[in-house]
């Protein structure tokens, strides 16, 4: 990266506060800002580092108005956080390889279907009748089963794995050696105390504009599909079993694990290791809090946060973990 000041207002559609010519070359935290950095400022918190960082450039919202004098050049927008955050997608972007590559060293066959400008890197696998949308880029030792359904401007990093089948709608970014499409879980117990497999012959659909975290699995339904609606993100690390379905703009930390069946609705929010258990529904806009277990359909209506294992809505979990909290102390 190397941009002026200049440049940055125009990417971000603000206005310049000082030098337009003062260049930045990485980006820093406001508090540890050097010369040539680029920092933000967004939280009221971190006010103080304003006037004495000594990067090269700050942005900061229009309306702010410093108390002291200020050192570094200001770039002026409607939004710090969300400026740095566009910004790092630009950079992200033009890092990114791109354009039609079709590697001598990767396997696809005539069936095949690539759209324009399709990267595809050393040692990939794209099987046969699958189709590619345009601008998606699959990295290095990823594989693509037979029969599979890719939208543009997706991102697969190396190692990714999808099975054969499935079907991932446009601008989804799948990190490494995530697994799309493995069976899921599911056994029958014999009279003799040995199990007996249920093959899955399902898919998992994933919606456009999805992101879904390294080294996490989804799992395919037995017969219908296991769904990702549009706008989940996934972090690294977390589970999905067979015929779940994940509502639109849900997100979740790492390790989350949700069992066969669960319904999740809109928008909710699962921090670190929550669990939840299978055949049961949240509603929209739920937050769990981190290593939430969840043992039944939450009935409480939308919007609710819940705590603890069992999960328990919050004023009740925190009046029945000061009374478990005396009785403790009380031995």
């Amino acid at each position: 990266m190397e941009l002026t000041a200049k440049q940055l207002a125009h990417i971000l559609q603000g206005t310049v506060e000082g030098d337009e010519k003062a260049l930045v070359t990485k980006f820093a935290k406001i508090e540890y800002g050097k010369p040539g950095t680029l920092s933000f400022y967004a939280n009221p918190k971190y006010e103080q580092y304003v006037y004495t960082s000594k990067a090269s450039v700050i942005l900061v919202n229009k309306d702010f108005v410093p108390k002291e004098a200020v050192s570094a050049t200001l770039v002026r927008v409607e939004n710090a956080y969300k400026a740095i955050a566009d910004l790092l997608n630009y950079v992200a972007r033009n890092k990114r390889r791109g354009g039609r590559h079709r590697s001598l060293r990767a396997r696809w066959f005539l069936s095949t279907r690539f759209g324009k400008r399709v990267y595809v890197g050393a040692f990939s696998y794209v099987g046969h009748h699958t189709t590619v949308g345009d601008d998606t880029i699959i990295y290095e030792h990823v594989y693509i089963g037979d029969d599979c359904k890719i939208g543009k401007h997706c991102i697969f990093y190396p190692g990714v794995r999808i099975y054969p089948g499935m079907e991932i709608g446009d601008n989804v970014i799948i990190h490494a050696n995530a697994v799309i499409g493995s069976d899921g879980f599911g056994n029958v117990p014999l009279p003799d105390g040995s199990w007996e497999k249920i093959e899955h012959l399902g898919k998992v659909i994933i919606e456009d504009n999805v992101e879904i975290g390294a080294c996490t699995t989804i799992d395919r339904a037995e017969m219908e599909a296991t769904i990702i609606r549009k706008g989940a993100k996934i972090d690294n690390l977390c589970q999905i079993a067979h015929n779940v379905e994940i509502g639109e703009n849900t997100a979740m930390a790492a390790q989350v694990g949700i069992a066969g069946s669960a319904k999740i609705g809109k928008n909710c929010l699962m921090g670190g290791q929550v669990g939840i258990a299978g055949h049961l529904t949240v509603p929209d806009r739920t937050t769990l809090a981190a290593q939430a277990g969840v043992i039944g359909s939450l009935k409480d209506g939308e919007g609710k946060t819940y705590v603890g294992s069992p999960a328990l809505p919050v004023k009740l979990y925190m009046r029945a973990y000061a009374l478990f909290k005396k009785a403790g102390e009380q031995h």
